[in-house]
């Protein structure tokens, strides 16, 4: 077998383990430059390496092994203190606020300090979006009554934790907490977005995350 096979069977290898796609295994099995050493990412950041190198001038193995050094060093804070690690970006190494907590948040999803959808706290969040055909006026009347709210969301008990002033609506639910954004678009519709909070396991996440998705596409369909 030559040594680009034997390489692909490695990629292949750890896709049936990890469940990756042909090119983050790759990424995770390519050698540190001057080590012979594959970096081994937990799991892909949101934001590419190009975006990463493009935004702060370092790709994402540069970010990690300068995070790593820090901690292992200087860096006073435990591995999974994501505001101490922030911090160290955007004012060590003059990266602004938003871009280091990007960066922070990539260097915990590779070295497996953060997995999806995993919030700073250690809660999950997950949200759907979609556009339908209905008026936002009434949609928002609905979801304030709670008559008409109970048969919205079934079968789910729900309690208003907002103003019913505010523009985005915050409902607690069986577990964590619902936010619902209603974009008014130009041609009369309305692009309704659910971010749900404070969910305590990925498990609960995945499951939410599909009952968000099921609900808008019946929501959808009512219009």
């Amino acid at each position: 077998m030559t040594t680009q096979e034997s390489f692909k069977k490695r990629i292949r290898e750890r896709m049936a383990k990890t469940g990756e796609r042909y090119g983050a295994a790759r990424r995770a099995l390519i050698p540190t430059p001057g080590t012979g050493e594959p970096r081994v990412w937990v799991s892909d950041p949101e934001t590419s390496n190009e975006r990463v190198r493009t935004a702060t001038g370092r790709d994402w193995n540069e970010w990690r092994d300068d995070i790593e050094a820090w901690l292992a060093g200087d860096g006073s804070t435990g591995p999974g203190d994501h505001a101490a690690i922030a911090r160290y970006v955007e004012h060590e190494r003059g990266v602004d606020a938003w871009w280091a907590q990007t960066v922070a948040v990539g260097f915990e999803r590779i070295t497996g300090r953060r997995v999806r959808h995993q919030r700073p706290d250690g809660s999950f969040e997950v949200s759907a979006s979609r556009t339908v055909d209905l008026d936002a006026d009434l949609l928002r009347a609905m979801l304030l009554d709670d008559d008409d709210r109970a048969d919205l969301l079934p079968p789910h008990s729900t309690t208003l934790l907002s103003r019913p002033s505010v523009k985005s609506l915050r409902f607690g639910m069986p577990e964590g907490k619902a936010l619902f954004a209603l974009g008014r678009l130009a041609d009369g519709r309305v692009r309704v977005t659910v971010r749900h909070s404070e969910l305590p396991s990925a498990e609960a996440g995945a499951v939410w995350r599909e009952y968000w998705r099921e609900w808008l596409l019946a929501l959808a369909s009512s219009g």
